[in-house]
């Protein structure tokens, strides 16, 4: 995704967003450590993602980034 798509986006799809890159980048070092991984630049582009997102929110003035998402997780746990 471009940073100019992700500039866009409001703060909350920001988080979103941040949220599924995290759990892509799990799964895809799971499917490198068992040797299932058939393309391996796809872990260097989402820490990039990753990387974009945090720059547009600090570009925001958003601070604790990641208290925020670890309790939009805590959240999503209790529904």
């Amino acid at each position: 995704m471009k940073i100019s798509e992700m500039r866009e986006m409001k703060t909350e799809e920001l988080h979103g967003e941040l949220d599924r890159l995290r759990r892509h980048l799990f799964d895809l070092r799971s499917q490198a450590v068992t040797e299932n991984l058939q393309d391996p630049s796809m872990l260097s582009k989402a820490k990039r993602d990753i990387a974009r997102i945090f720059t547009v929110l600090q570009e925001r003035g958003e601070t604790g980034i990641e208290q925020k998402q670890y309790h939009l997780e805590s959240l999503a746990r209790r529904r």
